[in-house]
Parts: structure tokens; sequence; C-alpha cells
């Protein structure tokens, strides 16, 4: 049995991190993923002989890890959806870009639109029937040996949103992210989600995780002191 790195947990919702290259929930591949996991550990941890009710509330792309928040219950996981959708849940990400942004400090808008079959996502015309707006607000924190470490503050949340936008309207690709231009490194894709908040579904309580990535094999190496002084 996996056991889940558990951030915070109560008898309504629990706060994971997500590590790098393991899916949310299950698909064609049979990996292992976050829901089972989760749920398996819970069964186990509480002697529970029936099913383990765990919803998903948002997600990750597999190469990105990162906190996230699953619900307990029925109740907790309809909130915390409906937050998520009225743009009330907020999320950060740290992502190591190849090369330097011209403008340190920006906000990014475009339309995306996802190609299902082979999984990839693309800027298309807002016109393009199943084009989404997606917006996010970047920050340079500190450059290193030709890479920029970036502080992403998320507005809308596409699927590969921020891979996207780094490496098609910035012209930056994130580090060993080889789908969307990066084709000299290899690790674990550099993006991380680093900070959620929310407000709790249940005591109302607004919530606040900040989480470190994994260093190992990744480009986050290249700046864990500037790291650390952003969660920290």
């Amino acid at each position: 049995m996996i056991e889940p790195k558990i951030v915070y947990e109560d008898n309504h919702i629990i706060v994971v991190i997500k590590p790098h290259n393991i899916a949310v929930q299950a698909d064609s591949s049979n990996d292992p993923d976050m829901l089972t996991i989760i749920k398996d550990f819970i069964k186990v941890r509480d002697n529970k002989l029936g099913n383990v009710f765990l919803g998903l509330v948002h997600r990750l792309d597999r190469p990105t890890g990162g906190v996230m928040v699953f619900a307990k219950t029925s109740k907790a996981a309809s909130r915390l959806s409906a937050e998520l959708k009225a743009k009330a849940m907020k999320k950060k990400y740290i992502c190591v870009v190849c090369g330097r942004p011209k403008i340190i400090e920006n906000r990014l808008t475009t339309y995306l639109k996802k190609d299902e079959k082979n999984n990839l996502v693309y800027i298309a015309p807002q016109t393009e029937q199943g084009s989404k707006e997606a917006i996010l607000d970047y920050r340079l924190i500190a450059t290193k040996n030709k890479l920029s470490l970036m502080d992403i503050d998320l507005i809308t949340g596409r699927s590969h949103q921020i891979r996207v936008q780094m490496a098609k309207q910035l012209n930056l690709p994130i580090y060993a992210d080889f789908k969307y231009g990066d084709k000299e490194h290899v690790g674990n894709l550099a993006l991380w989600a680093y900070e959620l908040k929310f407000v709790h579904p249940v005591t109302k309580e607004n919530m606040k995780f900040k989480v470190a990535p994994d260093y190992k094999n990744s480009a986050f190496s290249f700046f864990e002191n500037d790291i650390d002084k952003l969660i920290n």
C-alpha cells in the first residue's frame, strides 16, 4: 500500500501532496492514482468495511506535483466544487522555464483548446468552437544558468494551461517539458502547485497551505534558497 503525504485532515477534507508523475484518478494506464491511493489508505487505516467516499475537487496534470484537497463527504465535495467554479479557490504555482522573460511581471490572457485525441493543448481563436479563456499572472523570482524561476498566480484552471502559456506566449518552455518545447533537459517537469487557499466547506474557516517541491531530479534544486524564501 502506498501511503499519501498528508498535510491536513479532518472529518470533511484531506489535503495531500501529489508527487510528480502520478495521475489524479485512474486512467487506461492502470498506474497508481491519487484517488485510489488515498481511498485505500483511509480504508486500511480506519478499518472501514464498506467503500470509502472521496470527492475529486480539482486536478493537476500527471507530470505536475503539488498540494491538492479532496473531499471526504458529498456535502464537502459539492461546496468545494462550487467554490472552485466561482473562482474563489486560489492556486499558486512555481515553475522553472528555459530562458528569461523580457517583462518580469505580467498577465497572460489567451484562448486554449484541447486536442483530446493527442492530449495536446494549443492556442486557438476566441471564435473557435471549444476554445476557453486562459488567464494567469506571472512574476520572475530569480534567474540562474539560463533558467528562470517563475511565480504563477493561476486565474483560470485550464488543462496544460501554464505549460502552454509559458511555451507559446512567452517562448519559455518549462524545464523538462518535452511535449511543449524543451527537448534539451530531462527529469521531473519543473512545475509545482505550492499554495492552495479556500474556505473550509463546513467550518467556513479560511484555509491556506504551502508546500515545497521535491528537489530531487528537478530543476527546482537550482533555486532551493529562492523557493524556501517564497514559501516560508
